[in-house]
Parts: structure tokens; C-alpha cells; sequence
């Protein structure tokens, strides 16, 4: 139940946010989640987006250094407690969260959360054990063949 994530590294310069979003337009590719980390130098871009391999493609064609991991998907609960539900579900299973960001429509019930683990088929393991759904990539309107 992996997703795909595309990690885009980028100059903290003034439109460089705005040229990956135009390659990722002009090649037709509609981005679902994202989270954006800087520092003074340079930015992490992750994205969740319809046709990984598309845009992959686009953006090397661009120039634009990019990697495409695989990140989880976790069904939460759009209310108080829904993050600490899952979390202690992961507590004492030996899984590290290496990262995470969400994506939630405001009038749902439900939201996912996208997580980097340490151990993905243990945390999978874990979560289904606690009930906790985990999304495949076709829930999140992600093309498996790019």
C-alpha cells in the first residue's frame, strides 16, 4: 500500500516554486498534496500528484532534480484525537516517523495523512492490527502506470 511521492530539491530563489508548478501544468499533471520544507539554501518539495512517472519525467526534461519515493497513505479521522490514534497504534512497534503532512477536505469526516516510515510494511502491519486503514494508491486518485 505505498504511494508514490515525488522529492523535488530547489534553490530558495524567488520562482522556482512557480516554474516546477508551470512544467507540472504544461505536462497535465494535477498535484493532490504537497509539503514544502526550506532552509536559508535550498527547499524540499513532496508532492502527491495523478501521474508520477509524467511528472518525473517533465521535470528531469526541465532540468529540475527530482526523485520518486514511496511514502504511506493513512486513513484519520477529521476530528480531535484522530492523529494520536494512529500514533499510538505505532508506539512500542519500533516504526519511526520520518516525516508526515496532510490533506483534508474541509467538509469530510476523514483525511489522510502521508507518512515516511522508517519501516512501511511493519507500519502497514501495525495500523491494519488497530483497525486504521491505509490507503492504496487508486483511493487517492494516484495512476499506478505513471
Amino acid at each position: 500500500m505505498k504511494i508514490k511521492q515525488l522529492s523535488i530539491f530547489l534553490e530558495n530563489k524567488a520562482g522556482r516554486l512557480a516554474h516546477v508548478t508551470g512544467v507540472l501544468c504544461d505536462a497535465g499533471v494535477n498535484i493532490l498534496a504537497l509539503s514544502l520544507a526550506d532552509t536559508s539554501d535550498f527547499g524540499i518539495l513532496r508532492l502527491i500528484v495523478d501521474r508520477p512517472t509524467v511528472a518525473d519525467a517533465a521535470l528531469k526534461k526541465s532540468s529540475i532534480v527530482c526523485m520518486i519515493n514511496e511514502v504511506t497513505a493513512v486513513e484519520v479521522e477529521n476530528h480531535p484525537g484522530g492523529l494520536h490514534r494512529i500514533l499510538k497504534a505505532l508506539d512500542g512497534s519500533g516504526v519511526n516517523v520520518e516525516y508526515m503532512y496532510a490533506f483534508a477536505e474541509p467538509r469530510s469526516q476523514k483525511a489522510a495523512l502521508i507518512f515516511r516510515f522508517d519501516d512501511p510494511s511493519r507500519a502497514v502491519g501495525v495500523l491494519g492490527k488497530a483497525g486504521i486503514n491505509v490507503f492504496p494508491q487508486v483511493d487517492l486518485g494516484v495512476q499506478s502506470d505513471g
